[in-house]
């Protein structure tokens, strides 16, 4: 028997072009981020903005043979590059997971979920009815309209706690009673908006048929059962045990594993790797405070290296000529008018019927209208999928940006003219006690 030829490692031009993508990529989206930052903006606008002035909007047209080199046209090199993206994505998903505090919101469930749900289901049934209406010509080849009208659906409905919590913080809103009920309400809306993702994606690779959604519906329902119960205690019990060791790198590189692991059964299912991510990245959050408190050098990495790298990636994809069509400016007009009515119309609503005064539902709706980090997320995995073009896909991406920007401006002006309680100045004072003795 003769002994098998080893595959050669990954070398020459290929590792050359992955190494200078990513320094390229990386160095633009640190260097924008900075400055969207600096001018009061969320750093995900600079992070999307350097994929685009190196992608075909920009670079691609100023200097196409350069940009032709530097990012060629390969199946196989482009996949190199997404591999390193999607690695940074799954674990900022898991981040987020340890982030979302489901305690918060099983205290105040009811008020939370009087406010989220029609904040969710209103621009979730805009978004599958214009879906639904679109041209023909706006639509991938083989997609379903069905299909591409429940995604476009889902990507309308979500919110971005990671986007959320940054501005409440900056703003230091997070004391204030509105701030705790954006919070919790936007924590549901993420939850929701991963479960009907993962639920499209499964319907998109099996099909749109009795069979594929119970399948589908049934691949969810099991996943959460065996995360819920055995997974829970597994996760738990293994986490707690690494804190015995003096090292947080161990603790790390097991909550890494864990992240990865439950990807995997979840793209393994049909469903979407990200949602195994977040699922993965809550029951990590449930195993102490210690434990959370060892993520720190990991949050550091994926969120200052790995993160910034998806996102240039992701708007890399994004090509601001398709605006130059008529009609795609048009379903983009449209569209991002139905993601910023739906959403404050849904969320003041609710508000409203949760007994909340105008100004506190107006800012709630601020709050809640900011797609950000989410539906960068969501609109890569329609790519992905085949469901979006690239026309659509660069709508929806600018979509999280405008009202990602939107948020601020008029969450401040609202939570002006709304009253600080009690509660919240204890609240504060709390707060700048732990921060004085940290």
């Amino acid at each position: 028997m003769h002994a098998e030829t080893p595959l050669p490692p990954l070398g020459g031009t290929a590792l050359t072009l992955l190494l200078l993508q990513i320094a390229v990529l990386l160095g633009l989206a640190l260097l924008l981020g900075r400055l969207a930052t600096r001018l009061g903006l969320p750093a995900i606008v600079g992070e999307l903005t350097a994929g685009v002035i190196a992608g075909p909007s920009l670079f691609f047209w100023l200097a196409p043979g350069a940009a032709g080199w530097l990012f060629p046209q390969q199946p196989g090199q482009a996949h190199l590059l997404d591999a390193v993206g999607q690695f940074g994505v799954v674990l900022f998903v898991g981040i987020t997971g340890m982030q979302l505090d489901m305690a918060l919101v099983r205290r105040r469930a009811a008020t939370a979920a009087g406010v989220s749900l029609p904040g969710l289901l209103i621009p979730l049934g805009l978004g599958i009815g214009a879906g639904l209406l679109l041209p023909a010509a706006l639509i991938t080849e083989g997609t379903d309209r069905t299909i591409f009208a429940l995604f476009l659906g889902v990507a309308m409905c979500v919110s971005a706690i990671p986007v959320i919590a940054k501005t409440l913080m900056d703003m230091n809103l997070l004391h204030r009673n509105i701030g705790q009920l954006i919070l919790m309400s936007g924590t549901i809306d993420d939850v929701l908006g991963w479960l009907g993702l993962s639920l499209v994606t499964a319907m998109a690779t099996v099909g749109l048929t009795g069979a594929g959604v119970t399948r589908a519906v049934l691949s969810l329902l099991l996943f959460i059962t065996f995360a819920a119960l055995p997974g829970r205690l597994a996760v738990r019990f293994l986490l707690r045990r690494t804190l015995r060791s003096e090292s947080a790198g161990v603790t790390v590189s097991a909550a890494v594993v864990i992240i990865l692991l439950f990807s995997a059964v979840t793209n393994l299912l049909g469903l979407e790797a990200i949602f195994g991510a977040l699922v993965a990245g809550m029951l990590v959050a449930s195993a102490g405070t210690e434990v959370l408190t060892r993520m720190a050098s990991l949050r550091a990495v994926v969120t200052a290296v790995l993160a910034p790298i998806f996102f240039a990636v992701a708007g890399l994809r994004m090509n601001l000529a398709a605006l130059a069509d008529p009609q795609v400016l048009l379903a983009g007009v449209i569209l991002l008018a139905i993601a910023i009515v739906g959403k404050f119309a849904g969320a003041f609503v609710g508000a409203r019927f949760s007994r909340l005064n105008r100004w506190e539902s107006l800012a709630l709706g601020a709050g809640m209208n900011a797609r950000g980090v989410v539906e960068v997320v969501v609109a890569m995995v329609g790519v992905r999928l085949g469901i979006l073009s690239t026309a659509m896909y660069t709508v929806i991406v600018l979509i999280a940006i405008v009202t990602s920007l939107m948020g601020p401006p008029i969450l401040r002006a609202a939570m002006a003219r709304v009253d600080v309680d009690a509660d919240e100045v204890l609240r504060r004072e709390k707060d700048e006690r732990l921060n004085a003795v940290r």
